[in-house]
């Protein structure tokens, strides 16, 4: 059955997905995903820098980039670390104030959406929408990489609103995909995500209402994105937004603060899909289909009884390893991946939402949209005056 929320077809044998099946946590016990590679992969992040190659974006200024962007999302990851917990990766995060005792009330949810969204946008974040808890997104249990155990879910009841924010990649630094230098994109999406749900649970904390920031930890984000209006899911299994095309990090609160919800967009992004295979031809492993959306499984990482386009996993995550740092192509050569503060970007979106959308894929190619930017020219480049 077609779900009119996310546009993913929801068939009878639909299960939730455990935390304990996602291939990042799988790497940590599933022997065909922990590999040396993957355990190597790790360690360029959180050791001393040690491995880099004579390469053009490997090098160590590369690398030393790419940590650094990540230093500040590390940070409050590692913060409980002796308790068995990696915050916002593998669980909600639990640094914050306590609940203020008096409440502040708002005439109605849309007034209290409102100012949610001004004062999330005021922290930083990029796009931010709001939906209703949906228990079919929700991890059936965590996995803590730290111990191997599996427990609860321990998000609490009652939160019945869920905040959705997205923090923008570097549009430059993901042109320069594979390289070192182009993970710094993903990582100062993170540590700027981490700042966003935080600063924002806290104010809703200080309104009197519960709120509990989360990253990529306690529920699956895309289908709550989409729920929440951010934009519609892709081939390559990405959200793809009109403000930033598939170059966005997620973020969520989920809070008792009543609050009106957003409904999901359409802007011909299915369609498109349904015809351009840029990603699944560019991806160097195969790992992102070529054909229709399907609820065929290429493993335990992927939703069961869901109809969708659907990434292999353990291919994707097994070239990240064997190239030390994480991959993006299938964002970079993706026609919706356009810097929309050009007039032109926006009008190539339009076409790509209309009849002519063959033409605006095309015209893609014909002007060299998606190809790699050397990333020693990144280093190199004139920076716009501020």
């Amino acid at each position: 059955m077609r779900d009119p929320e996310t546009g993913f077809e929801v068939n009878e044998d639909f299960e939730r997905f455990s935390q304990k099946n996602d291939v990042f946590r799988r790497s940590f016990w599933d022997p065909r995903v922990r590999t040396e590679k993957a355990q190597r992969f790790y360690r360029t992040y959180r050791e001393p820098l040690t491995v880099w190659r004579n390469a053009d974006g490997f090098t160590q200024r590369d690398y030393a980039l790419r940590n650094a962007s990540w230093h500040v999302s590390d940070l409050f990851t590692e913060y409980r670390e002796e308790d068995d917990r990696r915050e916002g990766f593998t669980d909600a995060f639990t640094l914050q104030r306590d609940i203020a005792s008096e409440r502040v009330e708002f005439p109605t949810p849309d007034a209290a959406a409102s100012e949610i969204k001004r004062v999330a946008r005021g922290f930083g974040a990029d796009l931010v929408g709001v939906t209703g808890f949906d228990p079919r997104w929700m991890y059936t249990e965590k996995f803590s990489d730290i111990s191997g155990t599996v427990r609860p879910n321990d998000v609490p009841d009652g939160l019945d609103h869920v905040i959705v924010t997205a923090q923008a990649m570097d549009y430059d630094l993901v042109r320069t995909v594979p390289s070192a230098l182009s993970g710094a994109a993903t990582g100062l999406g993170y540590s700027h995500d981490a700042l966003v749900v935080l600063s924002l649970a806290q104010y809703i904390r200080n309104l009197g209402y519960n709120a509990v920031a989360s990253m990529n930890d306690s529920a699956l984000a895309i289908p709550l994105a989409i729920q929440a209006g951010l934009g519609e899911y892709s081939r390559l299994g990405l959200l793809i937004t009109k403000e930033f095309g598939p170059r966005v990090r997620l973020g969520k609160v989920f809070t008792d603060l009543p609050l009106s919800h957003d409904h999901p967009v359409r802007f011909g992004v299915r369609e498109f899909c349904d015809q351009c295979r840029r990603c699944s031809s560019a991806c160097p492993v195969g790992a992102i289909p070529d054909g229709e959306p399907s609820a065929a499984r290429h493993n335990e990482s992927n939703l069961k009884g869901v109809r969708k386009w659907s990434v292999d996993g353990e291919k994707c995550f097994g070239y990240w390893a064997a190239q030390n740092s994480d991959c993006a192509i299938c964002m970079r050569v993706c026609p919706y991946n356009k810097d929309y503060t050009k007039w032109w970007a926006r009008w190539g979106r339009g076409l790509a939402g209309s009849g002519l959308r063959g033409l605006m894929g095309r015209l893609d190619d014909l002007l060299g949209f998606g190809k790699r930017t050397k990333p020693r020219d990144w280093w190199t480049r004139t920076l716009p005056r501020s």
